[in-house]
């Protein structure tokens, strides 16, 4: 689905599966990003400032707690434990890439938890976002709407960038693979091209799977993670290989 009248050029761009060789998206380099005061976490100094990754907070959705086996006692306990372990983590001052599905259930209710989220968050919006340009929602009214929860920045699609010493790209879904037994929205996914891949979409059925590294909340102790976490992770699991 394209349609030009929903697209908002400012922060839109459309770069989804075999089309993103023509609109490759970069992000700018950290020297471009605005700061802010920072209230930090435990243990974190006042002149440390880090990028952290997640997806698939499904905040609001009763049932992610029984299809991916979470561990709390309802959607409430959920939303809540979902927003101390991030503010846990993340400083003020720090950026969060949320590589989509951030909320679902009553989307007045959910999607404004937003605004109690520590850092400058950046959403490159999933199937389940309200914004994605490939769903059916009016993306254009979508997208204010989630600028006005608390996201700095909606992407679409595909996003090239640096992670450490590695060109990587990053997406709400994986080259291959899915949570179900089947692979949905082949049309929509990024073509692999031998980088290292930074995804979510697939909950808890890997955390990381050759290059595809999955940054969803179910594989991450409920919380967003460290570009440093990452790529140690990453090598560990290229070492064991």
């Amino acid at each position: 689905m394209t349609s030009s009248d929903d697209d908002d050029p400012a922060t839109v761009v459309v770069l989804l599966g075999h089309r993103r060789d023509e609109h490759m998206w970069r992000h700018p380099d950290d020297s471009q990003l605005p700061t802010h005061e920072s209230r930090q976490p435990t243990g974190r100094s006042l002149d440390h400032m880090a990028r952290y990754w997640t997806s698939d907070l499904h905040l609001g959705h009763a049932n992610i707690i029984r299809y991916c086996r979470r561990p709390f006692a309802d959607v409430d306990a959920m939303n809540e434990a979902l927003i101390e372990r991030w503010n846990d983590t993340v400083a003020d001052s720090d950026e969060v890439w949320v590589l989509g599905d951030f909320a679902l259930g009553t989307i007045s209710h959910t999607l404004p938890m937003a605004g109690r989220l520590r850092g400058r968050k950046v959403l490159v919006a999933g199937n389940h976002d309200r914004c994605w340009a490939e769903g059916w929602h009016s993306t254009k009214k979508w997208v204010e709407r989630y600028r006005e929860a608390g996201f700095a920045e909606i992407l679409q699609g595909t996003v090239e960038l640096r992670l450490g010493s590695h060109d990587v790209v990053a997406c709400h879904l994986p080259y291959t693979g899915d949570s179900h037994d089947h692979d949905r929205f082949v049309d929509e996914r990024p073509v692999d091209e031998g980088r290292m891949l930074l995804h979510g979409h697939v909950h808890d059925t890997w955390k990381i799977n050759g290059r595809q590294i999955n940054v969803g909340t179910d594989v991450w102790d409920y919380r967003p993670v460290s570009d440093e976490t990452i790529l140690a992770e990453y090598a560990r699991t290229a070492a064991v290989l």
